[in-house]
């Protein structure tokens, strides 16, 4: 079985704090400026540099680099996969706005027309109840 080496430098993180590293870089969004598709595709497009193998090295198997370049893919995928997402929020949210920007003349025509009917009703009242008063006189 052909065995990949690699020799880790003082102070050095150990496998639980690196997996713990990696749990807590998936949680955090990268900023939307930087073109992180592109670092990504050079990352993935690139080999990997051939690390040197000297005594005390740590050993990585054939199967096990494979899963860690799996994992990698997923995370690019998963990466990918929310910033399209992220860009149909985005524009779900664009086209609400410019629905929101058309229906507000209808809106504030609609209350205009509300608060007319109102002040409408309240001169009809009026009328009414003069007219019932003029009413109760005539039969005194």
């Amino acid at each position: 079985m052909q065995q990949f080496t690699w020799e880790p430098e003082a102070g050095e993180d150990t496998q639980q704090e690196l997996d713990m590293q990696e749990s807590a870089a998936e949680a955090l969004e990268p900023p939307v400026d930087e073109p992180v598709d592109e670092l990504v595709d050079e990352l993935v497009d690139e080999p990997a540099a051939e690390p040197a193998a000297e005594s005390g090295d740590l050993a990585l198997s054939v199967d096990e680099f494979s899963a860690l370049e799996e994992r990698i893919l997923r995370a690019v995928n998963l990466v990918k996969r929310e910033r399209q997402d992220r860009a149909a929020a985005e524009e779900r949210a664009n086209q609400a706005e410019e629905q929101l920007r058309q229906q507000t003349p209808l809106a504030e025509h609609l209350q205009q027309e509300v608060d007319l009917l109102r002040t409408e009703r309240n001169q009809v009242h009026q009328r009414v109840e003069r007219l019932l008063a003029q009413l109760d006189a005539l039969e005194l």
